[in-house]
């Protein structure tokens, strides 16, 4: 096995350093592909201080262990989850794009008026990539595998006032180590005055399961959840109809929704 320690140095991130380029810098890209010719399972160790743009290297590599710039105790870290002393389970905080282009690419964005559709050549998307990022916002693997499946709402309505919904959903360690998973839950109003993202976090939960176990994760929604702030600065929750996703990425398909009805 190939263990490639690749990524920025410290001075090419951070405060005014930004690059017009967010690929590997120099001749790092190169170095991998070398490297994947030689047939043997290539791990890349990644330090770097911003999303880069890993579409050419990523295919070549077999795994990728985002260390971001760890500290005096990073060495020590990266080696308990290399030599698997330690189960990794943690989820990106940020977006990866495929290419700069993309950039800026991020999970809460607002929708347009013509959201991208694959079979729709005038829609909002690009002809030399995806419209989806490499890595999404919550994205994150581990040493085993889990699902999320089964979310349920406590009810179809909110009162705007002071109501609340609960939601739960069913976490499985469908793999054979025991292992964390971040469960996560996102809405999105579909229909407001001023647009809003696609989706919205509005709750996160990490869950420590053995082989075969399974938890049911549980959050609760308020209308502090739903609302916004409108032009004037002040807080609005419009009666209508709000979606709810969950799963374990800002990608989550899981999809409910409820009613917010008029209140004080």
């Amino acid at each position: 096995m190939i263990v490639a320690v690749v990524g920025e140095a410290a001075g090419q991130s951070g405060e005014a350093a930004a690059r017009s380029d967010i690929t590997l810098p120099g001749l790092q890209a190169n170095l991998i592909r070398r490297l994947a010719a030689t047939g043997k399972p290539l791990v890349l160790v990644l330090m770097n201080g911003r999303p880069l743009a890993l579409t050419n290297v990523a295919k070549r590599a077999d795994a990728i262990l985002e260390a971001w710039f760890p500290g005096i105790e990073g060495g020590n870290a990266v080696a308990d989850v290399l030599f698997g002393t330690v189960n990794p389970g943690g989820k990106l905080p940020v977006t990866f794009p495929y290419s700069v282009g993309q950039v800026p690419i991020y999970y809460n964005h607002e929708n347009t008026g013509r959201p991208p559709d694959p079979n729709n050549k005038y829609s909002s998307k690009y002809i030399d990539a995806p419209f989806t990022p490499l890595y999404p916002f919550g994205y994150g693997l581990s040493y085993t595998t889990f699902s999320v499946s089964n979310l349920q709402l406590s009810g179809d309505t909110m009162s705007a006032g002071s109501g609340s919904i609960t939601a739960t959903v069913e976490v499985t360690n469908t793999g054979d180590r025991a292992g964390d998973d971040v469960v996560q839950l996102y809405v999105h109003d579909p229909v407001a005055q001023i647009v809003q993202p696609v989706r919205r976090l509005r709750g996160f939960q990490r869950v420590t399961l053995g082989p075969g176990d399974h938890q049911t994760v549980t959050f609760t929604l308020t209308p502090q959840d739903v609302g916004y702030y409108d032009n004037t600065g002040s807080w609005v929750v419009e009666p209508g109809q709000i979606d709810v996703y969950a799963g374990d990425s800002s990608t989550a398909d899981l999809h409910a929704s409820f009613q917010v009805t008029p209140g004080s």
